[in-house]
């Protein structure tokens, strides 16, 4: 196990030093001991890099704000033990981080396997919920969750000890690198970006694997110009572990013709320039060119989903029949004020709040309960913002506020049965 300067992630190297290097990446919640059936035989050709997600697997909690935060991370750990390309192979995040350094790195990544990976995973409402129940109860319901999600119920039943080992794994893990990897996934989308992908990529996906199942792995091959699929046969989402035998013999058929030569770093040249398509603009973002600054639609568009949810800003757009409110609270309240940089959103929600529960709006006191719990505030947090503001905005406010905010809190926070 080695030293993890800052910046850098928990790693493990087996293997000869002189060998091609294949790294292997962790799905959410576990460690890199995800892959130990399949080291005894990558090793014989290749140096095995295996790594651990901030706070998993004793880690240290340095929680990372995107995947491509954690694939920085990744390819600075590497750098530290003089590795430049290398095959990646990933299982969910860490697919979404061979993924990402696909992208973004396309000279340091030789070929992929993507393992039970998505270009989405689920919606980003979806994650976000899963942090604030975290946030709220812990990881205890994620752990009693996990078996359901990893295995088929067949394995379950067969391999008691390992179901144990895996529910400890989640147990064992930071609530906040748990919480913020929910929100990195939340935010991870790279389905217009999957034909720029040009190395070679195995997409491995377990038939019975119902998180990221065959749909979504046809859906990648379907992106990536150089890509086949696979399917293993009586495997859940975490197949290296459920059908490891099956597993190696595919990884090790694929890598074995894309070898990253270890010489030096492939320089690849840059891809001409597109030119970006021409728009008429709207009204109001021709009016802020002409102002000198940029049209805050987008951003603030962004910011209002990642704050309220998908699925609110779509009811809300879509109750607007010619869209000019929306337009005009998109702009305006989240484009030009909750964007600015002056306070952080939890105490932006605090300030909402407060307000809220002065003019007596129960609905959007109930949508802005949801969106503070998204920003990070507790369920104790909440009732003492109600019980201070019933001070200076009236008791009879307050008394309706603590039955808005009391329920929202017990809808947002009961993890699923």
């Amino acid at each position: 196990m080695s030293e993890t300067p800052p910046n850098t992630l928990q790693f493990r190297a087996d293997g000869r030093e002189d060998a091609p290097v294949l790294v292997l990446g962790p799905s959410l919640g576990t460690t890199f001991h995800m892959w130990d059936r399949q080291i005894p035989e990558l090793t014989r050709d290749w140096r095995v890099v295996r790594f651990d997600l901030p706070g998993h697997g004793g880690a240290p909690a340095q929680p990372f704000t995107s995947v491509a935060d954690l694939g920085d991370r990744l390819l600075a750990t590497l750098d530290t033990i003089g590795v430049q390309r290398f095959g990646y192979a990933g299982c969910s995040l860490g697919g979404a981080v061979g993924l990402d350094l696909a992208l973004r790195a396309p000279h340091r990544v030789a070929s992929l396997a993507l393992v039970a990976t998505s270009p989405r995973f689920g919606s980003a409402d979806e994650f976000r919920q899963r942090g604030v129940i975290v946030r709220a109860n812990g990881l205890e319901p994620m752990a009693r969750a996990a078996p359901e999600q990893w295995f088929t119920s067949v394995f379950a039943g067969a391999q008691p000890a390992i179901v144990d080992w895996a529910v400890q794994m989640v147990r064992t893990t930071d609530p906040a690198c748990y919480t913020a990897a929910c929100e990195a996934l939340a935010l991870f989308d790279v389905r217009d970006a999957l034909d720029r992908i040009g190395v070679p990529a195995l997409v491995l996906v377990g038939s019975e694997d119902q998180v990221t199942g065959p749909a979504e792995a046809r859906t990648l091959v379907a992106g990536i110009a150089d890509a086949r699929l696979a399917v293993v046969p009586g495997a859940s989402h975490l197949a290296p572990v459920e059908q490891p035998a099956a597993v190696t013999d595919l990884l090790i058929d694929h890598f074995a013709g894309t070898a990253p030569d270890t010489s030096g770093v492939l320089t690849v040249p840059p891809l001409p320039a597109t030119p970006a398509p021409v728009a008429e603009p709207a009204p109001a973002a021709a009016e802020a060119a002409e102002a000198g600054r940029p049209d805050p639609y987008e951003k603030g568009l962004g910011l209002r989903r990642e704050v309220l949810g998908d699925a609110h800003v779509d009811q809300a757009l879509a109750d607007d029949p010619d869209g000019a409110f929306q337009d005009l609270v998109t702009r305006y309240a989240w484009g030009e004020v909750w964007s600015r940089e002056g306070l952080d959103r939890r105490t932006r929600s605090v300030v909402t709040l407060t307000a809220l529960i002065a003019g007596g709006h129960r609905e959007a006191l109930a949508d802005h309960t949801r969106a503070a719990l998204r920003n990070g505030l507790s369920a104790e947090e909440l009732r003492e913002i109600v019980l201070h503001a019933g001070v200076y905005c009236g008791l009879p406010a307050a008394d309706t506020a603590l039955r808005v905010v009391a329920r929202v809190v017990e809808e947002e926070t009961t993890p699923p049965a």
